[in-house]
């Protein structure tokens, strides 16, 4: 069904837009292997098998470029992770949907690299356009961890006085943890420790 859907949007689409699109699928996987400051339109030039005009054609500027990567990078993420937990039950089940999704996620990215972290290294001391971005994307995700570890308050899965802030910043910590072991010291088992303290924590504010 999604092959077809998108075989279906190829065909509406136009030359100039295929282009583009190529471009970016090029781009994100360069800002994946090193990181949104690594992609240039240089780079991508030499990938494509473009000229550099011809590649600047389709973004304004270097930073233009980025932005539209960062998004890109945040609709596969919506895809793969928010929307399939979204039609799970609310509450436990749905930010369980969320944690493991968001792993498994994680785990595919070993080898390239999440571009929400290596973003946030870039720039966690940089103004701008790019940090904004990234900034209210992150966000947005926090927000929605949030809500669903709300409802499951709401709904009495976890304890009444449970913070979903400190929820959110354990998840968030487990995360961090698994990319920096598996990804940096490439530890074995990595995931299943992600996993068991993702119970454990749960397990903690059960009522």
């Amino acid at each position: 069904m999604k092959l077809m859907t998108e075989m279906k949007l190829m065909k509406l689409m136009s030359k100039g837009e295929l282009t583009r699109a190529a471009i970016l699928d090029v781009a994100l996987e360069t800002a994946s292997k090193h990181g949104l400051e690594g992609l240039t339109i240089g780079v991508l030039a030499e990938q494509m098998q473009m000229s550099k005009s011809g590649v600047f054609a389709h973004f304004g500027s270097r930073e233009d470029l980025q932005i539209e990567t960062l998004k890109l990078y945040h609709q596969h993420f919506e895809q793969e992770v928010f929307y399939p937990s979204m039609i799970q039950a609310r509450g436990l089940p749905r930010l369980r949907s969320m944690f493991q999704l968001w792993t498994a996620l994680v785990t595919r990215e070993i080898a390239a690299g999440c571009i929400y972290i290596s973003g946030a290294i870039e720039y966690d001391d940089r103004e701008g356009m790019i940090r904004n971005e990234l900034v209210m994307m992150v966000k947005a995700w926090q927000n929605a961890l949030r809500r669903a570890t709300e409802q499951a308050i709401e709904l009495g899965q976890l304890q009444k006085d449970t913070n979903p802030e400190q929820i959110v910043y354990e998840m968030y910590g487990l995360i961090l943890a698994l990319h920096h072991d598996a990804r940096f010291l490439q530890k074995t088992g990595s995931v299943d420790r992600a996993e068991f303290g993702f119970n454990r924590m749960i397990g903690s504010y059960a009522p």
